[in-house]
């Protein structure tokens, strides 16, 4: 099975692209248009993307990205149930904006782990890009983290983990990937208006 996720399926921009790179493609544009839309399927078919992901990165060298897979399947699982049953009273969550407090641990955390996975990739790994997957693979925790909270502002994070994603797998010859992360940025943008509508909306029904 996994030689055949590694086989190439089509050549993209000259390069041979692999049936895991296509079905990661696939995979995650569904997961994130489910979670634009608040659907809680977007938790198990986010797993299955991330299961396929972690195939390419390390295949492709990226090994902090590979490594980030094995938490987003922690994190897809949390999240699954964060939203059935992490409310008040085990009820389904809301969303919400970020706290100030929820900010500032946000921001340690994003600089402890880009820091720590920086000097592990330089050091102990044969990386090429150190600090770019170090700085993404932090952005992505936090921003997944944010999500399982139904976090508004979740998507800004998204959003700059984008901004430098898109260039880094280019560099890295996966151009189906880079293709996918620039329509994720889209559906970011989707999902931050779609989120910051139904968190106003729900503004009256909290106060009462």
């Amino acid at each position: 099975m996994i030689d055949w996720l590694n086989s190439p399926a089509l050549v993209a921009f000259g390069v041979a692209t692999s049936w895991a790179e296509v079905l990661g493609f696939l995979t995650g544009l569904v997961n994130v248009g489910l979670l634009v839309r608040r659907h809680i399927l977007n938790w198990p078919v986010g797993v299955l993307n991330v299961l396929l992901l972690m195939l390419v990165f390390w295949s492709a060298g990226l090994y902090a990205d590979a490594g980030l897979q094995i938490v987003y399947v922690v994190l897809g699982c949390y999240g699954w149930w964060a939203w059935l049953y992490g409310g008040a009273d085990r009820t389904r969550l809301v969303v919400r904006s970020t706290t100030r407090a929820e900010w500032l641990g946000l921001a340690a955390a994003g600089v402890l782990l880009t820091a720590g996975l920086w000097l592990f990739l330089d050091r102990l790994t044969g990386s090429t890009v150190p600090l770019a997957d170090a700085l993404t693979t932090a952005l992505s925790l936090l921003a997944t983290y944010g999500q399982t909270r139904k976090l508004v502002e979740s998507w800004w994070i998204w959003i700059v983990a984008d901004v430098i994603y898109i260039p880094l797998y280019g560099y890295k010859g996966l151009w189906l990937t880079a293709i996918l992360y620039v329509a994720f940025m889209i559906l970011c943008v989707l999902g931050l208006r779609s989120w910051r509508a139904v968190e106003r909306s729900q503004r009256p029904a909290v106060r009462a």
